[in-house]
């Protein structure tokens, strides 16, 4: 038996506890969406990043970011604030090794004006973002900092908060309906509840480096299909971003070259159409693997971005994927409220899981049979995927469809997306 002053002092400490509607884990791109998609309903908002927001805004990544995500960020109102620091592409040239039959996709061939996508420091979104969380009046950033979910009850999850360097002053606990965990592809909060996932790693490697032309890159995409695996070629400002696709062995001798030695393999590679290159900064190396959970969602628990899934780099579509996610989990919140609905319920948030689940598998499978498709010498798979392209060349309907699927304009629109022009 407690006594009334052991259960009035339980009180008392429970009490104390910061309480949200919503805990992001993870002050990512994708955790940070989620959050200023909320800004509007509100929620209280926590968001527990392991890094200052400084440090988070100064990683170097450069992403492929597609018509879909450049609606949403328009969604959220931040659309006019990045715009002017990305740079877009207007055509994209797909190849097949040094097969002629070259396909070319100008926006007109999905019913747009003037672009196909953009190409985006990790910077601009970020800080974008975090401006917008630090000025809502909902939204409280908690960090440096990591969070680990002690238990998930029956109204509410109480995570345990770590300060994440020496005079960080944090909460040391904190509750909320619903626990977002966007702490990426290691995800500690999906292994801590046990959501199964399924995937491989590939046999290759990816090289990310900065070169600087000759020739101004036009505002072209390229992505071409070697037998070692896809390089890609994305414009931004007055460098180019390069995207290397390599088995390990051939991936790690590129990256142990001097510069000048990389450069010959390159231009070997790419061609001449853009002259003389220079390397621009450093060199970086990602072994590149396929995930995916068997199921994004449990009770007060919903997984987004590289938390749920991670697929090849091919096409540019991870990051995309990721604000998708977020932007759909959005949505269900939003459905939620207005019917009454508690969305931290496992229930409510299938209809998450039903959505994006479904919806990347496809994306998942797309780039793995690109990759595979691609990567081999075997005459009958380069008959049949030159065919393929002949294909996508020639007939507008399946050259469209594949703008769309790359585009990120195929199935559904989360609700943020809807709120934009039809080409932002």
């Amino acid at each position: 038996m407690h006594s009334e002053s052991d259960v009035a002092v339980a009180e008392a400490k429970a009490a104390a506890i910061p309480t949200y509607d919503v805990a992001i884990v993870g002050g990512g791109i994708v955790g940070l969406v989620v959050a200023c998609g909320l800004r509007q309903t509100g929620l209280k908002v926590a968001i527990i990043e392991a890094l200052t927001q400084a440090t988070a805004a100064k990683q170097a990544q450069t992403y492929a970011f597609s018509l879909s995500s450049a609606k949403i960020f328009q969604g959220l109102g931040l659309w006019d604030q990045v715009r002017s620091s990305l740079e877009p592409f207007r055509r994209i040239r797909l190849s097949d090794c040094d097969w002629p039959d070259v396909v070319e996709f100008w926006p007109q061939d999905a019913g747009m004006q003037t672009e196909l996508g953009y190409v985006a420091a990790h910077n601009t979104l970020l800080e974008a973002l975090q401006g917008a969380v630090n000025r809502s009046p909902h939204c409280t950033w908690i960090g440096p900092a990591t969070a680990t979910v002690l238990d998930y009850g029956a109204d509410w999850a109480e995570l345990v908060i770590a300060p994440n360097g020496e005079g960080v002053t944090v909460p040391s606990r904190l509750r909320a309906k619903l626990v977002v965990a966007a702490d990426g592809a290691r995800s500690p909060l999906r292994e801590a509840a046990g959501i199964p996932r399924r995937g491989w790693a590939y046999w290759q490697s990816c090289i990310v480096a900065a070169v600087k032309a000759e020739q101004h890159h036009q505002n072209i995409a390229y992505e071409r299909f070697q037998t070692s695996g896809p390089f890609a070629i994305l414009p931004l400002g007055d460098v180019c971003r390069l995207v290397w696709t390599a088995p390990h062995a051939e991936a790690q001798a590129m990256l142990a070259l001097d510069d000048p030695a990389f450069l010959r393999a390159l231009s070997q590679r790419f061609g001449p159409q853009m002259g003389q290159l220079e390397l621009v900064g450093d060199r970086y190396l990602f072994p590149v693997r396929l995930m995916q959970c068997d199921r994004y969602v449990g009770h007060r628990l919903a997984l987004a971005g590289d938390a749920a899934h991670c697929c090849h780099p091919v096409g540019g579509q991870g990051l995309n994927m990721g604000i998708r996610d977020a932007a759909a989990l959005v949505d269900v919140i939003q459905g939620a409220i207005a019917r009454g609905e508690d969305f931290g319920q496992v229930a409510v948030l299938r209809r998450y899981d039903r959505w994006r689940r479904w919806g990347n598998w496809v994306i998942l499978a797309f780039t793995d049979l690109l990759d595979r498709l691609f990567s081999t010498q075997l005459w009958p798979v380069v008959w049949v995927r030159r065919l393929g392209l002949a294909a996508l060349k020639r007939v507008p309907p399946l050259k469209s469809l594949a703008l769309r699927l790359m585009t990120g304009l195929l199935g559904k629109m989360p609700s943020l997306g809807r709120l934009a022009d039809s080409n932002p």
